[in-house]
């Protein structure tokens, strides 16, 4: 029995071999799929998203039927076949720049959420000693002209009497804007 070796190709007659026909051409079946599942993913997020966060990423009509109907679907197998074809009608779109406007809208969610949690605690440190609003007042030039004075000492004497009313929850809605504006106001570069 006469073997070729594995490093030589075995030529046949009439078939002359050529190098270039050993190289894959494409993506094989696995990565295919790991794309197609991380593409599933991406509309798994888009369904959890309300309709309002989906208007500003432009999404083809088609797209956003499939996503509509896959929040209707309850039954597991209907829900996994839909989730299926919004992954192959996510290979139509551009899924990084869906992904990227995705990132920048959860990282402005975690800052705003940052900003109330500040905002409670600004709220609770100037309730319990009310002469640090001029240490409120020096970090956040903007709250000078918002008049917090009164609506602190309000939210005071409603915390005296162990209540928390209007005025306590103004004073944070108040504190809260001033920290929004803080944090996302965008400084003038023309100047």
């Amino acid at each position: 029995m006469n073997r070729h070796p594995r490093s030589q190709p075995v030529l046949t007659a009439g078939v002359q071999y050529n190098e270039d026909d050993d190289v894959d051409t494409g993506p094989s079946k696995s990565q295919r799929k790991r794309d197609m599942h991380v593409l599933q993913e991406l509309g798994e997020r888009l369904v959890s998203l309300p309709p309002s966060r989906l208007e500003p990423l432009q999404l083809p009509e088609n797209l956003l039927d499939a996503i509509a109907l896959a929040r209707k679907i309850t039954a597991h197998e209907g829900r996994r076949r839909q989730m299926q074809f919004i992954g192959k009608l996510m290979r139509q779109v551009d899924a990084d720049a869906i992904r990227a406007e995705l990132d920048v809208d959860d990282d402005r969610h975690r800052a705003e959420t940052a900003v109330m949690h500040a905002a409670e605690r600004w709220r609770d440190a100037l309730i319990a000693q009310p002469e640090r609003l001029s240490e409120f007042l020096q970090r956040h030039p903007a709250a000078i002209n918002r008049n917090l004075h009164p609506m602190l000492r309000s939210a005071c004497t409603e915390h005296s009497r162990s209540q928390r009313g209007r005025h306590y929850r103004e004073l944070y809605r108040e504190i809260r804007d001033i920290l929004l504006a803080d944090t996302f106001d965008e400084p003038d570069t023309d100047q």
